[in-house]
């Protein structure tokens, strides 16, 4: 796939010198008095913290064990949205596996990269890529980024996966299969918080044959002004869940209770988000977090981000008939995935900081 030549890799632009940023790439007045220094900021212990859950329980034979497992996660999910998942079941080797391919690959020289250059004008939006300026704000991200459906297995176009490093397509393949089966962990017990049936959720989600996993790795190079760019800008995920590993520099905000919080770096975790389609069939009770991505000037930050998604146009999303009542009333009308991603892709952050707070 040729490179359209339109949009500049960021990569380039960080790696050219330059003190000053170009201007499509600073962000409004307004957000700029919130973006500091992401180091300091992760340094910092006061006020809340994003929770970590231990999935050690999560089957446990003793069902107070395990109960107390799913309370913690539920409650997580409820409060925030948000939360670092250890002792997930998902091998540290395989994590470290998949780790090495990506940065791997964007180890390589850019000629080698453009190879797998996506075309957003032609549809072809899987591959390598640069944020296009048809984001809430009409501005560019400081992110070059590698996106591509990995599961399920016949799903998938392996002729756009990278054939460098060697391991890229095994290591990925096997981490997708056993996210897939966390995904199916996580969605039962959120279910069961619902007072629903263990499957529940992941039935109305596409189930095993209908929902998509789409990972898109996020390179964020140096930035000579961290103080003025986002990496990605503030936004909630359209998904079901999504989960992130990292490469353990900080990056990641999430806005709660009216403020931004620094996601600390924890060992051997999985992140995983709430997205907005738990939050609409649960009616609100599960919380989809508007989030971002700080960038800075010593270290590169890279994250592998695994979006779980329905099928865009099979499934109505709506607040499931359990969770509505009298007292509580659907919050949100029906439409298809595909119509959210629609409604959602003009919100500008205030009206999201808004209706978040």
């Amino acid at each position: 796939m040729p490179a359209t030549g339109v949009v500049p890799r960021v990569e380039s632009l960080a790696s050219s010198g330059i003190q000053l940023i170009p201007k499509e790439y600073v962000r409004p007045k307004e957000e700029l008095t919130s973006i500091g220094n992401i180091f300091e900021e992760e340094k910092n212990e006061e006020g809340p913290q994003v929770p970590t859950i231990d999935l050690k329980e999560i089957d446990a034979e003793d069902m107070e064990v395990r109960k107390r497992c799913h309370e913690a996660l539920k409650a997580a999910a409820m409060e925030w949205g948000v939360m670092h998942l250890v002792n997930h079941g998902i091998s540290d080797e395989l994590i470290n596996r998949v780790k090495v391919a990506g940065e791997g690959f964007f180890d390589q020289p850019l000629e080698e990269k453009e190879k797998y250059a996506n075309d957003y004008g032609s549809g072809n939006i899987q591959g390598y890529g640069s944020k296009l300026a048809n984001n809430a704000s009409g501005q560019l991200e400081w992110e070059d980024y590698f996106f591509h459906l990995v599961f399920p297995e016949d799903r998938r176009d392996l002729s756009i996966w990278p054939k460098s490093p060697s391991d890229y397509i095994a290591a990925t393949s096997e981490y997708a299969k056993q996210l897939r089966g966390l995904a199916s962990k996580v969605l039962s017990v959120l279910s069961l918080g619902l007072g629903l049936e263990p499957d529940r959720l992941e039935k109305e989600v596409g189930g095993m044959e209908e929902l998509l996993l789409q990972m898109k790795i996020n390179y964020y190079p140096k930035c000579p002004q961290p103080e003025l760019a986002l990496g990605v800008e503030a936004h909630t995920d359209v998904s079901a869940l999504t989960f992130i590993l990292h490469n353990m520099v900080p990056g990641l905000q999430l806005f709660f209770n009216g403020k931004w919080i620094t996601a600390k770096c924890v060992p051997n975790s999985i992140i995983m988000h709430v997205g907005d389609t738990i939050e609409i069939l649960s009616n609100g009770k599960y919380k989809s977090i508007l989030h971002r991505g700080l960038v800075n000037k010593e270290k590169v930050r890279i994250s592998w981000a695994v979006f779980c998604e329905p099928p865009k146009e099979k499934i109505i999303l709506k607040p499931l008939p359990e969770t509505v009542t009298d007292a509580a009333p659907a919050r949100f009308p029906p439409r298809t995935f595909s119509q959210h991603i629609q409604h959602k892709l003009f919100r500008t952050t205030r009206e999201l900081e808004t209706k978040s707070t």
